[in-house]
């Protein structure tokens, strides 16, 4: 597989079986996405630093067709003022600022997600500390564009970390193995400021509704989105330069550090408390399922709570894997830890 090429998932869809190679049959990738109406969901705070740069992205895209959707989550700096100028810089239908909930990052991105103002063909996450290369937008809609409009969808990509001052630190996370159900379970892979996806998979979230309790949107993202049936493309190509500095309300970090983090976040339970939340908001949308992964939620959440060799046994059976040997091992010794 080319190295830019997207890993594309071929799952049930709401009870139906969609093969890879008949929708791009059907749906070429080289078909014209300009017309494709992009909404663009900014979530904002205390922002002022490194925004304008981001905004600058934007107007660099490739892809022209693109409205800016702005939560502010109570910034008390220059990150609205800032926003204001450049709604007068692109045009003020370009731009909406909205006030956020003021319940942390994951439940401003829901609110944006799920705001019915908001009308569009295609919708991409953004922070507001990152720069976009100028066709990350288009990239992802051209991944997009080969699969039906009905087929809930959803992009994401590897990103390329750089620092307060825009120096390139090298890449993060190249995923090799499938995007599923079984994988999103206990991973993200689908880092929120890549996102982009469309209407059918838009719908999928505004039923499940802005007040969920999850851990991070973009994983939400990636359960709801696979668990439903539909289709995740991780591509390998970086689009998204993502800032590392001290404000990052989550940062990547390098590759030990990411390991490092996730070793501690395995035991000291806050992984488990993660799953515990995805696995409640899971349960409660269960209906939007197919029933092999509904089955799937099952296992896995009887599995958690089961004596050692039935958890062993229970995770084999379930099919989880994570994306790295390393982190499988984590997995292996969360089980035996019950700290997953």
């Amino acid at each position: 597989m080319a190295r830019n090429s997207p890993y594309i998932t071929d799952l049930p869809v709401h009870g139906r079986q969609f093969s890879t190679s008949t929708k791009r049959r059907r749906f070429s990738r080289h078909q014209d996405t300009k017309r494709k109406r992009v909404a663009i969901l900014l979530a904002t705070k205390q922002g002022e630093q490194f925004l304008p740069q981001q905004l600058q992205s934007f107007v660099k895209q490739t892809h022209k067709n693109w409205t800016l959707w702005v939560s502010d989550d109570g910034s008390t700096d220059r990150s609205v003022e800032l926003i204001e100028q450049f709604q007068q810089e692109v045009g003020e239908k370009r731009v909406r600022v909205g006030i956020g909930p003021g319940r942390g990052h994951t439940a401003n991105f829901l609110s944006l997600t799920c705001d019915s103002k908001i009308d569009a063909d295609v919708f991409s996450y953004s922070d507001q500390d990152d720069i976009w290369e100028a066709d990350k937008l288009a990239r992802a809609l051209e991944q997009l564009a080969s699969f039906p409009d009905d087929v809930p969808a959803m992009y994401c990509s590897r990103i390329r970390l750089i620092d307060e001052t825009n120096r390139d630190i090298g890449l993060f996370g190249l995923w090799r193995k499938p995007p599923s159900f079984a994988n999103a379970l206990t991973q993200n892979i689908a880092s929120g400021n890549t996102i982009v996806f469309n209407r059918a998979a838009r719908n999928l979230l505004l039923e499940a509704g802005p007040y969920v309790d999850v851990s991070s949107h973009d994983w939400w993202c990636y359960l709801l989105i696979t668990g439903s049936g539909g289709t995740v493309l991780y591509d390998s190509y970086a689009g998204v330069r993502h800032r590392q500095h001290e404000n990052n309300c989550i940062g990547a970090g390098s590759t030990i550090v990411a390991k490092i983090k996730n070793m501690w976040m395995l035991f000291n339970n806050r992984f488990r408390l993660a799953c515990d939340r995805n696995i409640n908001a899971l349960k409660k949308i269960e209906h939007l399922l197919t029933d092999e992964n509904r089955q799937i939620l099952q296992r896995f959440a009887m599995t958690r709570e089961a004596s050692l060799i039935s958890r062993m046994i229970g995770l084999h059976r379930c099919g989880l894997y994570r994306q790295t040997l390393i982190d499988n091992i984590f997995l292996l010794v969360g089980a035996i830890l019950k700290k997953i």
